[in-house]
């Protein structure tokens, strides 16, 4: 495996061999960003085209890499790669026009639930703020959940940007995203128990949907409704955050 002080010596000078084995090297890690991805997509995008990209995302790593910004390879591949499969999920443009509505509409009624009542909105209130039966919009959830990584990421787009620039250490945005960090914290401590349980083994354990359903005794069905909730709940206080 290339060694991470090696880059600034050669990273543009590198092999096709240097740069097949590099890809060796990352492959399983490459697989695993993508297959964490496409459990939340439709079944007509194929795991193969996902790796892919992830691949041409690990190559692009390569070439921008700077250990001198004190980050580790490992971490900032890890950004590249996924960044390429969603920007590639962007412009293949799958999701119906429609269900990006409703995602926005979900999103929205739970954003002024939570800044009406000073909490985060139930899943019967959002329900009702849209005028749908609970058990619909618990079935609108399920087909909001593949639009968790791809559409509803583009509000986010903004601290995309932050996280990128914070690689160049400015005190300013090491401060704000300090204070990202913090306002994060808070938004998922305010969580209901399930939900925050959900994020919590999926973001840190990194247990699968199926997983997780067997830990909390719910159905898979289930987690997905409570993720979606917990990541809506979230941007909407990212969206706030974005636009001040």
């Amino acid at each position: 495996m290339l060694k991470t002080n090696s880059y600034n010596s050669y990273r543009a000078q590198l092999t096709l061999d240097q740069r097949n084995t590099l890809v060796e090297n990352h492959l399983s890690q490459i697989r695993f960003i993508a297959e964490r991805i496409a459990v939340r997509l439709p079944f007509r995008v194929e795991i193969h085209e996902l790796i892919n990209v992830g691949v041409l995302g690990l190559l692009d790593a390569v070439d921008k890499y700077d250990p001198s910004r004190g980050v580790q390879f490992k971490t900032y591949a890890e950004l590249r790669v996924k960044g390429a499969i969603l920007d590639s999920l962007r412009e293949q443009d799958w999701a119906p026009r429609s269900l990006r509505r409703k995602g926005r509409e979900v999103q929205s009624a739970y954003a002024q639930i939570e800044k009406k009542q000073g909490r985060p909105a139930t899943e019967e209130e959002v329900s009702q703020a849209l005028n749908i039966p609970l058990i619909e919009f618990q079935g609108l959830l399920n087909e909001l959940h593949c639009l968790s990584f791809a559409d509803l990421d583009s509000e986010n787009d903004g601290l995309k940007r932050q996280i990128s620039n914070t690689l160049n250490k400015l005190p300013l945005l090491l401060y704000e995203q300090k204070e990202l960090r913090q306002k994060l914290t808070d938004a998922i401590d305010r969580l209901p128990d399930r939900e925050r349980q959900v994020v919590a083994l999926y973001y840190v354990e990194e247990l699968t949907m199926k997983e997780i359903g067997l830990v909390l005794d719910i159905t898979e069905s289930r987690v997905s409704q409570l993720h979606t909730q917990a990541i809506l709940k979230l941007r909407s206080v990212l969206a706030v955050y974005a636009n001040n």
